[in-house]
């Protein structure tokens, strides 16, 4: 990638020479793969390559830089040269922003540690198929499934060069796999479909492709003849797969740049407990191929692990230089951009760390409750935190999961359900937000 550095590095000394004070330039190119497979035979298989670069001006103006940003997929010594043109034009016919700007030179990052993020080996179309496919028949084996809604497999890789007038010149690459099943049982009105997933930087750390599709059939299976339950207050558990939701709201709340607007449900509640104690989430940019791990964010700065929780405390907002500078406050490493946007605030490896007891024993301690395993809707508020969505999942009768339960709504305010969350024992690292299974008593379920 040093060609790309180069490039990037002549397109700011240009447009430097055309009027900007200061520039950044990111260059990104990548190639995905990906197949969908059903009953038998491929419905679709995509290839794609591509390649943009985008160009960040800014131009000295009373009150601050102004700023503009352009992006084009054409590298041409031409093509950059006219970009170059019309992002300080641009620029100068935008007013100032008193908050805009890049990092200062002793801000940057020095140390570039590599997580191990790409896998070399890119699996062929029918390396794909033969997973996809192997997920299906998994998934048709387990006794009450009636048919598979489809099976995916997918790659990609993605190579990225980032610079900057403050000396900053540096890129990497990474790469992704992703297997996914999703199985139908029953029949006729009665059909009910669930799916699992998995994903991760190396192929060899993907989930089996059989687990992939029994897991989903077995998930199916068990949503059948689903009941409506009693309106009420019951304690209930979100599963693993949705629980990380939760974590996502909170991260929503503690970004800088919604903390700056005052548009946070948390925004007085920093140094407070926000979680009850014993309560950690840990946001993790050094993890070993972690899906989002990197030792430098989007504007060039060093990424350190923090315990966004600690003990339940909130220790810090997810903060950008810009969302830092309107805080005054310095930046915390998750600035985060595309080729044609302006660097925000973003988590990396965000997650729940897990607790002591397992989620059978959580399950046990219930005589009546709630185990919320798909959620629907977005029905929460991100100004005050009062959350409610539907969901489907089961019922717990004196400690055993009894009858599949749908089409009810779960509702609180996030303030409050997080001081009586409990997280479970089983952690996986699976998205890069991620959580254990996690108990919330007085949730209120809204059914018949």
């Amino acid at each position: 990638m040093s060609t790309k550095l180069d490039l990037l590095q002549d397109l700011i000394k240009t447009a430097q020479a055309k009027g900007a004070d200061i520039a950044d330039a990111v260059f990104a190119e990548g190639t995905s793969l990906s197949l969908s497979y059903r009953m038998g035979e491929v419905e679709q298989l995509d290839r794609s390559e591509g390649q943009d670069l985008g160009l960040r001006v800014f131009v000295n103006k009373e009150g601050g830089l102004a700023q503009a940003i352009v992006s084009s997929s054409d590298t041409s010594p031409q093509a950059l040269n006219e970009l170059a043109d019309r992002a300080v034009a641009m620029a100068k016919s935008v007013p100032a922003d008193p908050y805009a700007g890049i990092a200062d030179p002793d801000q940057l990052a020095t140390n570039f540690t590599d997580f191990d993020m790409f896998d070399p080996c890119e699996p062929s179309a029918d390396d794909l198929k033969d997973q996809a496919r192997t997920a299906e028949e998994a998934g048709l084996d387990v006794q009450g499934v009636s048919q598979c809604e489809g099976a995916s497999a997918g790659f990609g890789h993605t190579r990225v060069a980032m610079a900057a007038s403050n000396g900053f010149a540096h890129a990497y690459e990474r790469s992704s796999h992703s297997l996914s099943a999703s199985m139908v049982a029953g029949k006729g009105q009665g059909m009910e479909r669930d799916y699992d997933y998995s994903g991760s930087v190396w192929a060899e750390d993907l989930a089996s492709a059989e687990d992939i599709g029994r897991i989903a059939g077995e998930k199916a299976v068990k949503r059948l003849n689903p009941k409506k339950v009693k309106t009420g207050q019951f304690p209930v558990i979100y599963d693993a797969r949705v629980s990380r939701t939760l974590i996502g709201h909170m991260s929503s709340a503690i970004n800088g740049a919604s903390v700056a607007r005052g548009t946070s449900f948390l925004k007085d509640k920093m140094n407070e407990l926000v979680f009850a104690k014993g309560v950690n989430i840990i946001d993790d940019p050094h993890r070993l191929r972690g899906l989002r791990s990197a030792s430098f964010d989007d504007e060039g700065l060093a990424t350190t692990k923090r315990n966004i929780i600690d003990d339940g405390r909130l220790t810090t907002w997810f903060l950008d230089l810009r969302s830092a500078k309107q805080l005054g406050l310095k930046s915390t490493g998750h600035a985060s951009r595309g080729v044609s946007s302006a660097p925000s605030p973003s988590s990396s490896n965000l997650y729940l760390a897990p607790g002591a007891q397992t989620l059978d024993d959580m399950i046990k301690d219930i005589t009546q409750g709630f185990f919320v395993t798909e959620l629907i809707g977005m029905g929460v508020s991100g100004i005050t935190g009062d959350y409610s969505r539907g969901a489907s999942g089961f019922w717990i009768e004196n400690g055993e999961l009894t009858y599949a339960v749908s089409e009810v709504t779960v509702a609180g305010n996030l303030l409050d359900m997080f001081k009586t969350l409990t997280p479970a024992s089983d952690l996986e690292f699976r998205h890069g937000l991620d959580a254990p299974s996690v108990r919330i008593d007085g949730l209120t379920i809204a059914g018949v």
